[in-house]
């Protein structure tokens, strides 16, 4: 177990593999494929002890269930749908910032009186009185929907599970409603189908995923910390700005009342010079940079970084602490 290198989960084609490529770029990290693109096993380069497995994004949640691979990208409906015990068996990481989707419960837009959760109880009853039977759910969901219908308070039901185009399932008339996942809601449309007003059940998209029951050997845990740290410095660099500027030493109270107000940081201290140095999140930047000029500040100036590195980063605790 101390031999083992981490093992990193990723999607082996399409828009997928390609957006996390993408992320692990941005961030020095780049994939080796040494037989070219139909090797199923590759290595980052530049990071030792780190093995990357080419996988389907379904078959990555299994191995990430399992323990079997340390990291995945994977999106968070397949984690919720097919881990039962998701929040023990796993951490989800950060998000990604592709592979957007909703899983949402759609039903036929001539069911003009149906607009929320709470209507389907008399969907149901209907159906029961006229046809002597359940209210049919056609999804590939059958977890996600399962729990989200019981929070609802809705049992009479059965789910037909759907195997092709689910949406297809009310107009070909095996099912009543669906539940499925929608980026733009178009095919629902197409369809004839409207999402209920509370019916978006989770807001999914690719997630960087640890598995808690992976065999963290001290070679696994030193490539992950090295890992970690460049994404949490790139993602740092992007959220961040190092706003400089000339001030009087004599505004060092309106300069401290500045930085607390707008959640900024001085890295090199708060020794007021002729120079004063800020890191402060890119959302703030320009409220700082009128801060900065009501209180006398000349000459500022504003730059990106390409990684910032913290003495510490959260993707690095947050994992560090559930293994551990």
């Amino acid at each position: 177990m101390t031999d083992s290198p981490l093992i990193l989960a990723v999607p082996s084609k399409g828009r997928l593999q390609e957006n996390a490529a993408a992320f692990f770029a941005r961030s020095g990290l780049v994939f080796s494929q040494s037989r070219g693109a139909r090797e199923y096993r590759g290595t980052l380069k530049g990071v030792p002890d780190v093995e990357v497995a080419f996988l389907s994004a379904s078959e990555i949640v299994t191995q990430l269930a399992t323990g079997s691979v340390h990291l995945g990208i994977t999106g968070e409906d397949l984690v919720r749908e097919q881990i039962s015990d998701a929040d023990e068996a796993v951490e989800l990481l950060t998000p990604l910032g592709f592979g957007h989707a909703n899983v949402v419960v759609a039903v036929p837009q001539a069911w003009i009186d149906v607009r929320s959760m709470a209507d389907l109880d008399e969907v149901a009853a209907d159906l029961r009185a006229r046809h002597g039977r359940k209210m049919r759910v056609a999804t590939k969901y059958v977890n996600l929907t399962r729990r989200f219908f019981a929070e609802k308070g809705i049992a009479d039901y059965r789910i037909v599970e759907s195997l092709g185009a689910t949406e297809g399932a009310p107009g070909a008339g095996s099912a009543e409603l669906i539940v499925d996942i929608t980026t733009t809601g178009a095919t629902l449309a197409a369809n004839a189908l409207k999402i209920l007003d509370d019916g978006v059940m989770l807001r999914s998209e690719a997630n960087l995923v640890a598995s808690v029951r992976a065999p963290w050997s001290s070679k696994a845990r030193a490539a992950a910390t090295a890992v970690l740290t460049r994404i949490a410095a790139e993602e740092e660099a992007r959220e961040s700005r190092e706003v400089r500027a000339a001030l009087d030493p004599s505004r060092a109270q309106a300069l401290a009342a500045l930085v607390r107000d707008f959640g900024a940081t001085q890295p090199y201290g708060n020794a007021l010079g002729r120079e004063v140095v800020l890191h402060c999140p890119t959302s703030a930047m320009f409220d700082i940079v009128a801060a900065l000029q009501g209180i006398g500040a000349q000459d500022i100036t504003v730059r990106t970084f390409d990684y910032l590195f913290r003495p510490t980063n959260a993707l690095t605790e947050r994992l560090l602490k559930r293994i551990d």
